[in-house]
């Protein structure tokens, strides 16, 4: 057992050499593997549906717990079939960028394609398993979201991101299907007004996947893969990146208008100094040749990727703290 990998895989994206990994227990190896340290996402999503569902009085623990649960095994099984696709696809062969931000571990010769499938098979098990109690517990529409949502985790890698549909992809599944699925399966009601509410958090994570795939963008059109930035064009798709940002703040402001959200929800307005002072400029600019001196090695070559999750981070923490807020107020009788 190594705790301190452990909290590296959960925040970082670890670096072992193959002396390291020979040993690091089964745990570390699944965490660094799955790339940990973005399950956060879907677990603020998660978040997300249960906070909606106790603002409408239809909590239940035991479900968020198992939907949470599939929900990350669902994502992380998803990150280990795309590295192996991508392994077998020869996307993330030699210098690729994959290979530069974080270990490939079948790249890197750490794990075998039968090895990472192994994992991803015990991985989407439990996923399964997940799902299964919670169609047993609610019903067979529930059956038709864990469909919907096996076909984002077997398909995505390939075919939808390599003909421009990852980036509406990602956006379907962290809002309408995480956060309204999650809610429907949570409560038993489908809300159409949450299903809108959930798209201010799911355009940051699409703001995410598009910085990403705008940093590989040249090495994805040399590839094949043809994401929306490269559709797009580089300078088109930074300008794209903004757009969803500032549909992020939009849409809060739709919903507190039409009473959806109370006023509380204004506080992710807070995020919009860090939108003006890094994120346009930034997503103005073409991206560096070289890294800044003043940029953290350990983040090289993300560019703006790390920007756009860094806004990610900082503007869903306030959104979580909103629904929070709202949440405390309405079992209190305030609102």
């Amino acid at each position: 057992m190594n705790l301190a990998m452990w909290g590296k895989a959960l925040t970082l994206t670890p670096r072992p050499t193959k002396e390291e990994w020979r040993e690091l227990d089964p745990v570390s190896r699944w965490l660094i593997a799955s790339r940990a340290a973005v399950l956060v996402i879907t677990l603020i999503s998660s978040g997300i549906a249960g906070l909606f569902a106790f603002m409408q009085g239809g909590f239940d623990l035991l479900l968020w717990s198992l939907v949470t649960l599939g929900l990350l095994m669902a994502h992380a099984t998803n990150n280990l079939l795309n590295d192996l696709t991508d392994h077998l696809k020869g996307a993330d062969s030699g210098d690729s960028f994959r290979t530069q931000y974080g270990v490939q571990p079948v790249e890197a010769g750490l794990m075998s394609a039968r090895d990472i499938l192994f994992y991803a098979a015990g991985t989407g098990l439990v996923a399964l398993l997940a799902g299964a109690c919670l169609v047993y517990l609610r019903g067979l529409p529930v059956l038709v979201l864990l469909a919907v949502g096996a076909f984002f985790v077997l398909l995505y890698t390939w075919p939808l991101k390599y003909v421009g549909l990852g980036e509406l992809a990602v956006l379907v599944v962290w809002g309408p299907l995480m956060i309204g699925g999650g809610y429907y399966t949570i409560t038993g009601e489908w809300n159409a007004d949450v299903v809108l509410a959930s798209l201010p958090y799911a355009l940051g994570t699409t703001a995410i996947i598009f910085g990403k795939h705008i940093d590989k963008l040249e090495a994805d059109r040399e590839k094949g893969i043809r994401t929306l930035p490269v559709l797009l064009g580089e300078k088109a798709a930074r300008y794209a990146v903004l757009g969803t940002m500032v549909l992020q703040y939009l849409l809060v402001a739709y919903l507190v208008l039409t009473g959806f959200f109370t006023p509380v929800m204004l506080v992710v307005f807070l995020s919009l100094y860090g939108f003006f002072k890094l994120m346009v400029p930034v997503y103005r600019s073409p991206r560096p040749a070289t890294m800044p001196e003043e940029y953290r090695a350990d983040v090289w070559p993300l560019w703006y990727v790390a920007f756009a999750f860094l806004h990610n981070r900082r503007f869903g923490a306030l959104f979580v703290l909103g629904l929070v807020v709202e949440v405390v107020l309405s079992a209190s009788g305030s609102i």
